[in-house]
């Protein structure tokens, strides 16, 4: 039997069960991750790739956030253009690894003033040439105190200003946490232990999950089977990245654990023309992105590494784009100069 909702206290109307809601036409979420460009010279294919991915209309998109805030200055810079010239949604990844709470909250409160109004929230790794590094002594120790953080200071400008109170209402702060469908390999733990992780980022006040990057729609499935069994309710959105290129592919299986999906990868190498190669990797792409959406998955999120043809081509021959690709400007395959972030950017190997 269906559960039917609680009618709630003092209410006229119950609300109507799920049974007696009206169809909703489903179309899956779509979003994207940037990164700031690494040099000025990276800067304008930043940019062709951002009014190529915006004509997609996104739901989103996110932005990354160096470890220990090393991008801090360059992130703020590219989402005030994001929100001043363009019609995207900007989320904003935010670490707190050895960050001090009073810093972390000024920057909290930055991006507030700035118009953020969703966020990342990710413990972050710690500094890749610091061998005996340890936690700050008054920081933020977990994604989920990261969450309850965000929420607190949301709730503090609420109660001050009315300003704030009304848009708050009109536009509520998101916060979206990762989950790994594998496990954390950067903390040697297993899925089961994210799921508990989740769990608690779901408690302190997490809207929804984006997973570490995922190459098969198994894996994405079997973490949501795992958490839902667990109680975690919040969506679960899958992180793809474009099958296309055979050395990011075994670069990123070094940085997350994550291991490449071996034949193809061997069937790429095998290939030499590059457009025939991109073609092969587009419809790997396509079959994932299918492939997750029938498990399940409520959208996708692709990791572009500032990068748009691989990512359009997989999502329109996968039939989740419209005519929105037809007038995107050309890239030609395979990686540029600063498309590849530097060591400690949030790749998809983050530590939630």
């Amino acid at each position: 039997m269906t559960d039917r909702p609680r009618c709630p206290r003092g209410a006229d109307v119950c609300p109507p069960g799920p049974e007696h809601l009206p169809a909703v036409t489903e179309r899956p979420t779509l979003s994207f991750e940037l990164f700031p460009p690494r040099t000025p010279a990276a800067e304008p294919r930043l940019w062709q790739t951002v009014r190529a991915l915006e004509a997609a209309r996104p739901d989103f998109v996110s932005v990354t956030y160096g470890a220990s805030g090393r991008t801090r200055e360059t992130t703020r810079a590219l989402v005030r253009r994001l929100l001043r010239e363009t019609s995207l949604t900007a989320i904003v990844h935010l670490t707190c690894v050895g960050t001090s709470r009073e810093e972390v909250s000024q920057v909290v409160r930055e991006f507030l003033d700035e118009g953020v109004r969703a966020f990342l929230a990710l413990r972050g790794d710690p500094p890749a040439d610091a061998e005996d590094w340890q936690p700050h002594p008054d920081g933020v120790d977990t994604a989920a105190d990261l969450v309850a953080l965000l929420r607190r200071i949301e709730a503090e400008r609420v109660a001050v200003s009315p300003a704030q109170a009304v848009r708050a209402t009109v536009r509520p702060l998101s916060l979206a946490v990762a989950a790994f469908p594998r496990g954390n390999h950067a903390t040697g733990g297993t899925r089961a232990q994210d799921v508990q992780s989740l769990l608690a980022k779901q408690e302190a006040g997490a809207d929804f999950a984006i997973t570490q990057v995922v190459h098969t729609a198994d894996d994405f499935a079997g973490l949501v089977e795992e958490a839902r069994s667990a109680g975690v309710r919040i969506p679960i959105i899958p992180g793809v990245i474009p099958l296309t290129d055979p050395g990011r592919l075994r670069r990123l299986e070094q940085l997350t654990g994550v291991p490449a999906p071996a034949a193809l990868v061997g069937r790429l190498d095998a290939i030499e023309d590059p457009e025939h190669r991109h073609e092969v990797g587009v419809d790997a792409t396509a079959e994932l992105l299918r492939g997750v959406l029938d498990a399940g998955a409520p959208g996708v999120h692709v990791y572009t590494f500032n990068q748009h043809r691989g990512p359009l081509d997989a999502l329109e021959r996968a039939g989740l784009l419209g005519h929105a690709h037809d007038d995107a400007p050309d890239e030609a395959p395979g990686e540029a100069p600063g498309d590849t972030p530097a060591a400690g950017d949030r790749v998809p190997a983050a530590v939630g």
